[in-house]
């Protein structure tokens, strides 16, 4: 899952992007709404937590400028008053779910859940194409008989490509998602991970291949 963190207490922001990252969820954090507001436009998000009191544009105009512009993202939003009228005018402008602060780090994780389950996704428990299955709860790739434990990166890389089987997957997507949008990972970054899963697919004897479209991305395919 990928969460948009925007909260400009940035202890309290670097914390949640560290939580998400403890439930191997890819976290990226800004610290103004202007700054949200721009990362949400990139479709690439399970869920936004979005502060009320923000610099450049408060939580509500965020809210209220995604649901404009039919970014349909859920949103929980965050607020250090306990305020009806607050929790009224983040609704109806269109967040999902609200809490106050200070609130219990499960709580807010378990909302999170809940929030994307209620956007109609379905928690698959693996991915498979072709010979290959990969199991999502405990990173296991197999192929007949045989198996192999990826390392994170590595699974993150593969179910991508799984979730997109044929089609390329550009290498910005594929940085952006893996690493994070603020993160400095480059191309070489990308064509390591490719390489190591390459080494995998091999020592298991898969008919499945990664092919690589220069300068453009990756995508999977089947030898005859």
């Amino acid at each position: 899952m990928q969460i948009l963190i925007v909260e400009d207490e940035k202890r309290l922001a670097d914390v949640l992007g560290q939580l998400c990252r403890e439930q191997r969820w890819q976290a990226d954090v800004v610290y103004t709404g202007t700054d949200g507001l721009e990362y949400a436009r990139s479709g690439q998000y399970d869920a936004v937590v979005l502060d009320v009191m923000l610099p450049g544009l408060d939580g509500f105009g965020v809210v209220r400028t995604m649901r404009r512009e039919n970014i349909a993202t859920p949103v929980l939003m965050l607020t250090a008053r306990d305020d009806v009228r607050d929790k009224v005018t983040g609704l109806d402008c269109g967040a999902d779910d609200y809490m106050t602060k200070p609130f219990q780090p499960e709580e807010l994780l378990a909302r999170l859940r809940a929030l994307t389950r209620r956007r109609g996704e379905v928690a698959l428990e693996q991915l498979a194409w072709q010979d290959l299955t990969l199991d999502l709860t405990n990173y296991e790739l197999r192929c007949g008989e045989r198996r192999v434990r990826l390392g994170f990166k590595e699974f993150e890389v593969l179910r991508l490509l799984l979730e997109h089987p044929g089609m390329v997957v550009p290498k910005e997507t594929l940085l952006t998602r893996v690493w994070g949008a603020e993160s400095d990972a480059e191309d070489n970054n990308a064509e390591a991970y490719i390489s190591f899963l390459r080494k995998k697919l091999h020592f298991l004897g898969s008919r499945v291949g990664i092919a690589t479209l220069r300068k453009v991305g990756y995508r999977l395919e089947v030898s005859a």
